[in-house]
Parts: structure tokens; C-alpha cells; sequence
């Protein structure tokens, strides 16, 4: 039994990923799924969809890796957050579509929640703040708008959970409802400092506490897989957000280490130890990971839209055919002009949090084409991580001063790496494996199969790919950051 699968579950596509005993990439399977917009501001995911292509995905990474399932010794999980299931436990079938963590359908709710005076009281027990990001408002209207569904969870006949949960579900066949502390924490409705779901709040929601998993460490035992699925039963020991898995990954195990990934979204972490840090420039105060019943904290800055903003530009503008057109793209754009897109297709995330707010592009002339647009695309990614990383600075003191840590798909791409530090005027460090939301989640299962070494000496793995250095002179930097900040300015103006 020398083999981990990690199984990352994202926001657009499953991935099945096969590590050897060493964390090694065997072999790999990925499969794409369908995105629902049923209304403006809303978007969903068919449960179905997310099932099937994670056991699609794990089936052929086995397969390819030409190994038998009884080599594998556990599955560690990881996946998009927030996002939100309700099904029944007798038939295991959802009720409703995944309402993802993109949705902004109770965006009125969070602002009368606001308005009544309880978001101080939610920030300190979770730290997150009255957003529709989060799953306990999805929970709450999933609960008045599914018919018949408030009766029946109050009766215990449903389950509620995050795609961990789901999945944990489906493999075990219905046997385990249970989800770790990061996803737990980024429900709105667990107590980060008592490490337990939080009565009042899901008082306060209406929501009834026999829904919700039970809560264990990253690194914990979440049952044994159905032997249909594999051939064989493998054991579950490892499950983390996507988010805390790549922290995991890039081996940010110390305080002050940060890292910053590239998806969907992006999501920037800065490693605060044991100390529980209440962000005063409207970050999240998380969990980075519990292990041995340990919990350690970090800051986190949530942006919306990163490679979705590449995505629009293939599927919605049609300026180009794949995502690797991009950067040769931007690099042909005119210097002379100063494009800038302010990509809240979704409303605006840290440190805005304004979900009222919708996409802009300011500064446009006759000769601004594809170009222009792929140039301002990838410029605003790197915008929305230095508007972050300032936040971190005056929440942590030196954090703007620390090297940055980046992975996910867009960290390939030299010219957004290279902007990043320029515009950050901070270097930028892209690890050899840039897929570390997987290995993460390799990493805790192995770890609790006893594959893999303690945090400390995994530390020293982390293997370098490339540093990047800022080129760009100071005055331009803060010039074209000071454009950033007028347009983020104006689009929420304009809100």
C-alpha cells in the first residue's frame, strides 16, 4: 500500500491525482461539468454532475497508473468551498442543485442581517463576515425555498454539507456525514475558537443543528470507501478546502508564510499560528488546518473572479480559443494605453466585500481590442492580490514584505507572475509542482496512513520552480495601482 489519491473536487471540473509514497505524481484524470446560471447573480452545480465526474476521474487515474486498488493506501479529498448540498439520508438524493459559492441569491438577507446589528457578533465567533460567499445563508434558503424541506429537516430525515461532505457520502455509501474543521469554518455557522457549530448563529439562520456533519481534523479517519467503487475498500484519512490543501501543499507551516492560488477565484492565505487574528481591514480570520485536534489560523483575502476572467474572454467574449492564448496576447497590447478591468462579475470580494457590484472596464479607445482586453484581464488579477496583500500588512505588520507563494493554472504563465511582482514590488516564488491543492490533500492522508513525515520535515520538500523578481520602476507601480483603486472606486459608485 504505497499510493495516495487525492480526488480535487473544483468549481468547473473534478480532478483525480495519484501520488506514489514520495508525493510523486503516477497518474492523473480530469473531467469538466457543466456551470448553471438560472438567474442573474446566481450559479449552480448539478450534485450529480460533481459525483459522477469524481468517480469518473478516480477510476481512470487508477486505471492509467496500471496499479490495483489495494496498493492505494488512503484518499485524501479536497474542493471548492462554501458551496452547498442538501439531500435526503435515506436516498442519498439532493433536493435542489449546489447553490456555488459564487451565488449571490442572499445578498438582501446578509444586508437585513447587517442591518439588524449581527454581524459583529458572526465575525467574532466565525471569523467571515454577512456574505453571500458562505454556505449558512444558502442553507437558510434552501430550507425556505425547497418545498417541504424546513419540515423534514427538523424531522432529521435530511443532510446538509459542503462537496467534502457529498463526497465523503457518496463513497462511503451513505455511511459517514462528516466534514473537517476548514470546511466546517467556512460555513458562517461553526465557532472557529471553540472548534464547534454554533447555536445561536444557526438559531439566528433558522436552521436546525441535527442537519450538520460532524467535524474532524484534516488528518482524521472519514470511513471506508464502497468496494464496488474501486474493486476495493480504501480508506478516507485526509480532507481539506481547496484553499487550506494548497497552504498544505506549498508547506506554509510556519507563521507569516503565505501563498496565493490561482483558480476560479484567488485566494490568498497568510499563516498566523495559533493565534486567532481579527482582521480589522475586512480579510477573514480562518482555520488553516487542525491536526491532532490543533488548530492553526490564518488570514485569508478571497477574490471572485482570477481564472474565470480568462474564461470570459473564451467563452464569453470569444477573443480566444484556449486559456494558453492569453499571455501572448496581452503581450502584444498597445503600452500607450491604460485599460483597466475591474472583473466583478460576481460582486466584489476582500476587502470590498460589495456583492451589489458588476464587471468594468474603464479607459477604452477606438484602437482597444483583444489585446488590450487580454493585457487588463491578467493585469487585474495581480491587482486584486496586491489590494490583499495590504490588507495582510496592516493586519500582520510585515506580511507585505514576505515572499509570496503562488500556485494553481495562472501561476503558469510568466507574464502574470512577473506583473504580479512587479505590481506587488515583491518576489514572487512559483513551487515545481504548481498543482499543490492536490498534493496538500495527498499530504494529510498520508500522513494520517503514516506514508508521510510530520509538517516539519515535509517543510523541506518544497522544491523551487522560478523566483520572480519586480522590474517595474516605483512611480509606475504606484501610478498604475492608484488607476486600479480609482476604477474599483468608480464601479462601486456605479453599484
Amino acid at each position: 500500500m504505497t499510493h495516495i489519491l487525492a480526488i480535487d473536487q473544483g468549481t468547473t471540473s473534478s480532478r483525480a491525482i495519484l501520488f506514489d509514497a514520495s508525493l510523486q505524481v503516477v497518474a492523473s484524470a480530469q473531467e469538466e461539468f457543466p456551470q448553471q446560471f438560472p438567474a442573474s447573480g446566481w450559479v449552480e452545480h448539478d450534485p450529480s454532475d460533481l459525483w459522477a465526474t469524481v468517480a469518473a476521474t478516480a477510476r481512470a487515474a487508477v486505471e492509467k497508473a496500471g496499479i490495483g486498488a489495494s496498493r492505494i493506501a488512503a484518499i485524501g479529498i479536497t474542493n471548492q468551498r462554501e458551496t452547498t448540498l442538501l439531500w435526503d439520508r435515506k436516498t442519498g438524493r439532493a433536493l435542489h442543485n449546489a447553490i456555488v459559492w459564487q451565488d449571490r441569491r442572499t445578498a438582501d438577507m446578509c444586508e437585513r442581517l447587517k442591518t439588524e446589528g449581527h454581524e459583529a457578533m458572526i465575525s467574532g465567533r466565525t471569523g467571515l463576515l454577512l456574505d453571500p460567499y458562505f454556505s449558512g445563508t444558502k442553507l437558510a434558503w434552501l430550507l425556505d425555498n425547497v418545498d417541504g424541506a424546513r419540515a423534514r429537516a427538523e424531522a432529521g430525515e435530511l443532510a446538509f454539507g459542503t462537496v467534502d461532505s457529498w463526497l465523503i457520502w457518496n463513497l462511503t455509501g451513505g455511511k459517514v456525514h462528516a466534514t473537517d474543521a476548514t470546511n466546517a469554518a467556512r460555513t458562517l455557522l461553526f465557532n472557529i475558537a471553540e472548534n464547534r457549530w454554533d447555536a445561536d448563529i444557526c438559531k439566528l439562520l433558522n436552521i436546525p443543528m441535527q442537519l450538520l456533519p460532524e467535524v474532524r481534523d484534516c488528518a482524521a479517519d472519514y470511513g471506508m470507501t464502497r468496494a464496488d467503487l474501486f474493486g476495493h475498500e480504501i480508506p478516507i484519512l485526509g480532507v481539506a478546502g481547496d484553499q487550506q490543501a494548497a497552504t498544505v501543499g506549498q508547506a506554509c507551516f510556519r507563521p507569516g508564510m503565505m501563498k496565493s492560488t490561482y483558480g476560479t477565484g484567488c485566494f490568498a492565505l497568510l499563516n498566523t499560528g495559533t493565534e486567532m487574528v481579527p482582521s480589522k481591514n475586512r480579510l477573514l480570520t480562518t482555520i488553516a488546518y487542525r491536526l491532532n485536534g490543533q488548530t492553526t489560523y490564518a488570514l485569508e483575502g478571497s477574490i471572485f473572479i482570477a481564472g474565470a476572467v480568462v474564461q470570459w474572454l473564451r467563452d464569453g467574449l470569444k477573443i480566444i480559443r484556449t486559456a494558453s492564448e492569453t499571455q501572448p496576447l496581452a503581450q502584444k497590447a498597445d503600452p500607450s494605453q491604460d485599460v483597466v478591468m475591474v472583473p466583478a462579475f460576481t460582486g466584489l470580494g476582500a476587502p470590498y466585500w460589495r456583492p451589489d457590484c458588476r464587471g468594468a472596464i474603464f479607459g477604452l479607445t477606438r484602437n482597444s481590442g483583444p489585446a488590450e482586453f487580454a493585457r487588463a484581464a491578467l493585469e487585474s488579477v495581480g491587482y486584486q492580490t496586491r489590494d490583499l496583500l495590504e490588507a495582510m500588512r496592516a493586519d500582520w505588520g510585515s506580511a507585505g514584505d514576505a515572499v509570496l507563494r503562488v500556485d494553481g493554472g495562472m501561476a503558469a504563465s510568466d507574464w502574470s507572475m512577473q506583473f504580479l511582482s512587479d505590481i506587488l514590488g515583491a518576489p514572487v516564488d512559483r513551487p515545481k509542482v504548481t498543482e499543490t491543492t492536490a498534493l496538500g490533500a495527498a499530504y494529510l492522508a498520508g500522513l494520517q496512513a503514516g506514508l508521510c513525515p510530520p509538517p516539519d520535515q515535509i517543510a523541506g520538500q518544497w522544491a523551487l520552480d522560478r523566483r520572480f523578481e519586480p522590474k517595474m520602476d516605483d512611480s509606475l507601480r504606484q501610478e498604475k495601482y492608484a488607476r486600479w483603486r480609482k476604477a474599483v472606486a468608480a464601479t462601486m459608485e456605479a453599484a
